[in-house]
This record gives structure tokens, C-alpha cells and sequence, in this order.
């Protein structure tokens, strides 16, 4: 038997559904996700890298990072948490301080969805805000499916058992 991590992600061109199991605890999960944990795992040499985040942790608090690219360009990001369920939900606005060649500095919404499973956690994200700009939603949902592979690597693989 093989054990294949499993990570799913799609769009409708206005919302994107992603999800990954991962072998880890809710908790820390959710604490990958709003520390500067983040600058350990999400990203790789060939793509980009988060640098400088800093959260604060409470609905209508803010949120920062800069994508480093592989290049060395620097491109902030940030938003707002509109609601946080510790460790089960967070949800947050996004926008880009540049102009991103698809999506512009349109603010979209990020939901994050922790679900307790059998050997870990489901890790589900809901992104919407992509009216009219199918390209951006395309290219996002890819982006997702990266982000939730790079989590996997970096916590735990969840995997389906193939004979």
C-alpha cells in the first residue's frame, strides 16, 4: 500500500474551496497559521517566501506580511480578522499593496476551517471575493493547493491509503 497526501482545489471563477488533511492537532495548526510561524513554511526557494508578519489577534485586528519572491521583490500583503474561532476558524480579509497583474489590490475574504479528523485535522479555505476576474480566481486556487501542500510538508501529511 502507498500513502498519498491528498490536497484538493478548485474554483467556480468568483470562490475558491481548498482542502488538505494534515496530520496535526487543530491547535497547532491554527498556530502555524497566525504567528510568525508562517515565515517557516509557507513558501519555497522557486516561488516566494512570507517575511515580516505580524498579527494582531482579535476581530478587527490587523494583519501584515511581505511575499519575498524568488527574485528578491518584495510585495506586501495585508488585512483585517473579521472573526476567529480558536483553533477552529479564522476569517480574514486580503489585499495585495500592489497592483497583482490579475487580481489589482481588490480585497478578497479568507476562511479558514479546522475540522478535527481521525488522524489529524481538515483544513479547509473558502476564498471569495473574485467577481469578474476568473483568471485571478484560477491562479489563486493553484496558489491554495501550494500553500496547503507546504503545510502538509511542514506539520504532518494526511494521506489516503492506496492499494
Amino acid at each position: 500500500m502507498i500513502h498519498v497526501p491528498v490536497v484538493h482545489s478548485m474554483t467556480n471563477g468568483e470562490t475558491i474551496l481548498a482542502s488538505a488533511d494534515i496530520g496535526a492537532a487543530a491547535e497547532r495548526i491554527f498556530r502555524a497559521l497566525v504567528t510568525n510561524e508562517v515565515e517557516h513554511w509557507w513558501g519555497s526557494a522557486e516561488t516566494y517566501r512570507m517575511v515580516d508578519w505580524s498579527a494582531d489577534l482579535r476581530v478587527g485586528g490587523r494583519w501584515t506580511v511581505t511575499v519575498r519572491t524568488a527574485d528578491g521583490k518584495d510585495l506586501p500583503a495585508s488585512g483585517e480578522f473579521l472573526d476567529i474561532e480558536a483553533p477552529r476558524r479564522i476569517v480574514q480579509t486580503r489585499a495585495y499593496a500592489w497592483d497583482h497583474p490579475t487580481l489589482g489590490r481588490r480585497q478578497t475574504t479568507v476562511a479558514w476551517l479546522l475540522e478535527p479528523i481521525a488522524d489529524g485535522t481538515r483544513v479547509t479555505i473558502c476564498h471569495g471575493g473574485f467577481a469578474g476576474l476568473s483568471d485571478a480566481a484560477t491562479e489563486h486556487a493553484e496558489g491554495w493547493g501550494r500553500v496547503l501542500s507546504w503545510l502538509q510538508s511542514y506539520l504532518g501529511t494526511g494521506s489516503r491509503t492506496v492499494a
